[in-house]
């Protein structure tokens, strides 16, 4: 796999000192603790279930792996997963 390269709107958001991923689109992921993630700016769910949810952000694919992993909440910009998260990865 190749390197991912630097987009324009990267490259701007970084020389404006903005967020990139309010401007490119990109996802932003928050975790607390091991038990809570908010996505945003998701592009779907390709796979869910209770040990392993992927999530299309866009150019990434968002994995998420645990255990008793489950939706709470999903709206068309926002996701809300609890249970015990032990990974999170980027493809």
């Amino acid at each position: 796999m190749k390197p991912r390269r630097f987009g324009f709107l990267e490259r701007t958001a970084e020389v404006l000192d903005l967020p990139a991923d309010a401007l490119a689109g990109l996802p932003k992921l928050e975790l607390v603790g091991d038990c809570e993630l908010r996505v945003e700016n998701h592009k779907g769910i390709l796979a869910y279930g209770r040990e392993e949810i992927h999530i299309s952000g866009g150019i990434y694919l968002i994995k998420i792996a645990g255990r008793e992993l489950e939706l709470r909440a999903m709206t068309g910009v926002e996701l809300l997963i609890t249970g015990t998260i032990t990974q999170i990865s980027l493809a």
